[in-house]
């Protein structure tokens, strides 16, 4: 039988959708499954989106432009402005989801076997982008203790060799919530100009924060325009994960042009995803107050349950709608599988992520979990309870 390539074999796993055939298997025992596992929203999508879906009148669903449509892309200029990004609509590349526009980036900017610094955990899809471009994932640790704070500057120093070409960070962060205070950009911005690095910034996660603290956009950072590589998705500020629209904005005239013949190259992004996005820049103000309100209250709920729970910790995130939260359990990846696979209580059990696949040094997040908190708070509380249940009789129980 044929072998399939190193890149497949070395392709990991996803750490929030590998368990979901124990999830299928459960509810088909009859068990409900509160699932903290995935950065799926509950609430709805605007009703603006709705209504682009519904009010379609298109006698053919055509191809558009690669780059995608520029009505599209002068309303983000505009959504931009709010955040204080000057942006111009050529400086934007629509992509079919933020996923896209990160692979488009490594592969324009990273030769094979280039190294790419990335504070952990991280999303573990970047991971699986860096083996898709041949690059080189370096991690740069973060500890729950310290509540996943960025190490001083010579930490990073340390990773920095000839083949290193780019830092890459996502602020607000997936999966820990942590928010880049001034200082970490600036330390950032400074690497990035001593050593003439890339600097990709997933930001899908700009509305969502929850301290008085600034956002710091990458953009904002003085003396690295054309360094800046923005990574953007319309999925989480407007609940529409589905449509798979993101965006690739970057000053650097040479970055977009080769990330142009990606996308020629997969022809365009999606049709009716792009209709919604347009649409969905017109959400009337008091839905994403609401929503943020929502996410306030909701994060409050699991925070404050965490930590009660004996044994429990969890810093309490300042950006996203995730935590990692530190278990008393052996092996989390164990007890995520036990609790689909043996454990209900009353019929109901919990489905967490692992924290271990959102990390690259083994060993790591042996024993944390992301929780995603994208359920309404009556369904978090009861997840809480049932979470603690779970861990007083899980066998591997470690205090």
């Amino acid at each position: 039988m044929p072998k399939i390539s190193v890149r497949g074999e070395a392709m990991p796993a996803s750490p929030i959708r590998k368990l979901a055939p124990l999830a299928y298997e459960a509810k088909d025992r009859g068990i409900h499954v509160y699932h903290l596992n995935i950065g799926q929203p509950d609430l709805p999508t605007p009703q603006v989106a709705l209504d682009a879906i519904h009010n379609i009148d298109r006698k053919i669903l055509e191809y558009s432009p690669s780059q995608g449509y520029l009505s599209l892309r002068k309303k983000l200029v505009n959504y931009y402005k709010k955040y204080d990004i000057n942006v111009t609509s050529d400086d934007i590349i629509i992509t079919t989801g933020g996923s896209e526009a990160v692979l488009f980036a490594f592969l324009a900017c990273l030769n094979p076997g280039d190294e790419i610094i990335v504070p952990e955990p991280a999303y573990a899809n970047y991971m699986a982008f860096a083996i898709s471009a041949g690059a080189v994932i370096r991690t740069i640790a973060t500890t729950i203790d310290e509540g996943f704070s960025l190490p001083k500057v010579e930490k990073f120093e340390e990773l920095i060799n000839e083949r290193t070409r780019a830092i890459l960070i996502c602020n607000p962060n997936n999966p820990t919530g942590y928010l880049y205070t001034r200082r970490e950009m600036n330390q950032i911005r400074d690497l990035v100009k001593k050593y003439d690095l890339y600097l990709f910034s997933d930001e899908v996660y700009r509305e969502f924060i929850y301290t008085g603290s600034p956002y710091i956009s990458a953009c904002h950072l003085e003396g690295i325009q054309q360094n800046v590589v923005l990574i953007d998705s319309v999925s989480k500020r407007y609940s529409e994960c589905g449509i798979r629209i993101g965006a690739l904005v970057t000053k650097n005239e040479e970055v977009r042009k080769a990330v142009m013949k990606f996308c020629q190259a997969r022809l365009s992004p999606p049709l009716i995803g792009q209709i919604v996005a347009e649409a969905s820049i017109d959400t009337p103000e008091e839905y994403l107050r609401e929503t943020y309100d929502e996410y306030v209250e909701r994060r409050k709920c699991l925070i404050d349950g965490l930590n009660r729970i004996p044994g429990v910790y969890s810093p309490i995130p300042m950006g996203a709608f995730y935590t990692v939260a530190k278990l008393p359990v052996d092996d989390s990846e164990k007890f995520c599988a036990w609790c689909l696979s043996e454990f209900n209580y009353e019929g109901e059990t919990v489905m967490l992520a692992p924290a271990s696949g959102f990390y690259t040094t083994p060993g790591s997040g042996h024993n944390e979990v992301r929780i995603a908190y994208v359920l309404n708070k009556e369904d978090l509380v009861r997840a809480l309870f049932v979470l603690r249940k779970a861990l007083e009789v899980y066998p591997g129980r470690t205090e």
